[in-house]
């Protein structure tokens, strides 16, 4: 048996960049392990799987893998994974709505951008400085590089959000391994229900209400060393940037990252606010399509 794929490339204006990302179709009675080992086939950050059926052609479910495991969500999937089903006549509505493991996400279509808006859920911190200390060393960093507080923050995937100086983004480097006992030693912030082994460090520029971010995202717990765009970890990165107080009434910010990858991808936030604290989180961009064909089902 042998279903049909597209690839495309997600956060770019052209093919070659961004992020790379699979669809794979017609995968509704595949099992967890099978569609993991696809997902290891393909070795890109993320493979996805929609559900054949589609809702008024404006609703659908999708699984999110990447090469170590099954998530609940993730930003240039979901995107990337919308705009084939619309190439492909399925979706028909320019606002949809994607099913996935951290409930509905809103997609909207319009110019060249796909955009996705999230409610947030995560929101803590600031982290200690004991235990920043030793993630800025898990990426070859210290407190010196350190621009601000720590917050871990997320819409359905949360990551912790380090923010140093911009040659300091330059000099970070990829963790060789799991970031181990990260839930234990963040515990006393209270709970989190999306907790990833993952950090989001980034330089900032600019004023509020539009901020210019240079990032590079390391994701060793799921097979990920460093992630060439990561649109999951930019919208908790909006909530991360009211929290320390550089969007406080909401705003826009641009991320700059997959440069040091050889990929450059440019991701385009914006972050509403209501009493103080992020409501909604929206991530844009671009999709350029790079290759279909048919895979083998793994027995």
């Amino acid at each position: 048996m042998r279903l049909g794929y597209d690839v495309v490339d997600v956060f770019t204006d052209r093919p070659f960049a961004g992020n790379q990302l699979a669809v794979v179709h017609g995968a509704d009675e595949l099992s967890g392990a099978q569609c993991l080992a696809i997902a290891q086939e393909f070795g890109f950050s993320e493979t996805t799987f929609p559900a054949t059926p589609v809702d008024a052609g404006r609703e659908y479910a999708t699984r999110i893998f990447t090469p170590g495991q099954e998530i609940p969500f993730a930003g240039h999937p979901t995107l990337g994974t919308a705009w084939v089903l619309r190439e492909r006549g399925l979706l028909t509505c320019d606002e949809v709505v994607q099913r996935c493991g951290a409930g509905p996400i809103a997609v909207r279509f319009g110019d060249d951008r796909v955009e996705l808006s999230a409610t947030p859920r995560d929101l803590a911190g600031p982290v200690g400085q004991d235990v920043v200390k030793d993630l800025l060393a898990l990426v070859g960093l210290s407190l010196r590089d350190l621009a601000g507080d720590v917050w871990v923050a997320g819409c359905g995937l949360s990551f912790v959000h380090l923010p140093v100086r911009e040659e300091a983004v330059l000099r970070a480097v990829a963790s060789s391994g799991p970031l181990v006992d990260l839930a234990e030693r963040l515990a006393p912030l209270g709970p989190l229900e999306d907790l990833l082994d993952a950090l989001n460090v980034f330089a900032v520029a600019g004023e509020a209400p539009r901020l210019a971010v240079h990032a590079r995202v390391f994701v060793p717990g799921v097979g990920v060393p460093e992630d060439p765009a990561t649109g999951s970890a930019a919208a908790g990165l909006g909530m991360a940037l009211v929290a320390a107080g550089l969007l406080p009434d909401g705003g826009r910010y641009d991320i700059t990252q997959g440069v040091e990858m050889g990929r450059p991808s440019r991701l385009h936030g914006r972050v509403e606010v209501a009493d103080g604290r992020a409501t909604r989180c929206h991530v844009a961009g671009q999709v350029q399509p790079v290759a279909s064909g048919e895979i083998t089902v793994p027995g």
